[in-house]
C-alpha cells in the first residue's frame, strides 16, 4: 500500500479492520485504536523510541495482533500551515515503515493535540505531571484518531 489522503482510508479497510493513531515524537510514539465500525478512539500504549527498526517490529506486532487495516500519524504542521523538520521526520516514518509493512497510512494534522491534551489532563484528570508524562502520548495519539475519524464519518455521512 502506500500514502492515501484521509477520507479514502476507512474505504481501504476490510471488514472487522481498525485503524491504528500514531503519535510520533522524537523519543516516544503515542498509540490509539479505533473500534471496528471506525468510529471512537481509545488510547493504547506509549512506545520509547530505540532504533526504527525496533520501533517497526512492535508497530507491526501490534498491526497484526490487533487486526489493524490502516495507520493515521499525526503530522506537526506549524502554526502557520507550513511543513517544517518534524513533519519531514514523520513523512520519513511513514516511508521507511511501508518498506516493511503493505498498509495504508494517512496523515492527520495534529496542531496542538498535545496541548489539548496537557490542559485535559491538567483541568480536568487533576493529574500530577509524573502521571501525566506516563499517558500524554497515548491520548495524543487518541485525541488525533478521533479527529480523524470524526472528519472521515461526516465526510462519509453527507
Amino acid at each position: 500500500m502506500a500514502v492515501t489522503v484521509i477520507n479514502t482510508i476507512k474505504g481501504l479497510l476490510k471488514p472487522g479492520q481498525r485503524l491504528l493513531g500514531l503519535d510520533i515524537g522524537t523519543k516516544t510514539i503515542g498509540l490509539a485504536l479505533s473500534d471496528v465500525l471506525a468510529m471512537l478512539a481509545t488510547p493504547k500504549e506509549t512506545i520509547r523510541r530505540t532504533k526504527f527498526t525496533a520501533d517497526a517490529e512492535r508497530l507491526v506486532e501490534i498491526i497484526n495482533t490487533e487486526g489493524i487495516g490502516g495507520l493515521v500519524l499525526g503530522l506537526p504542521v506549524q502554526m502557520d500551515g507550513s511543513e517544517g523538520p518534524s513533519c519531514q521526520s514523520v513523512r520519513q516514518f511513514a516511508e521507511n515503515l511501508l518498506e516493511k509493512i503493505d498498509i495504508p497510512i494517512a496523515f492527520w494534522d495534529e496542531r496542538l493535540s498535545t496541548a489539548a491534551v496537557q490542559r485535559l489532563l491538567i483541568d480536568e484528570a487533576d493529574m500530577t505531571r509524573k502521571r501525566r508524562a506516563e499517558v500524554v502520548d497515548k491520548m495524543a495519539a487518541a485525541y488525533i484518531l478521533q479527529g480523524a475519524l470524526d472528519f472521515i464519518n461526516s465526510r462519509n455521512a453527507g
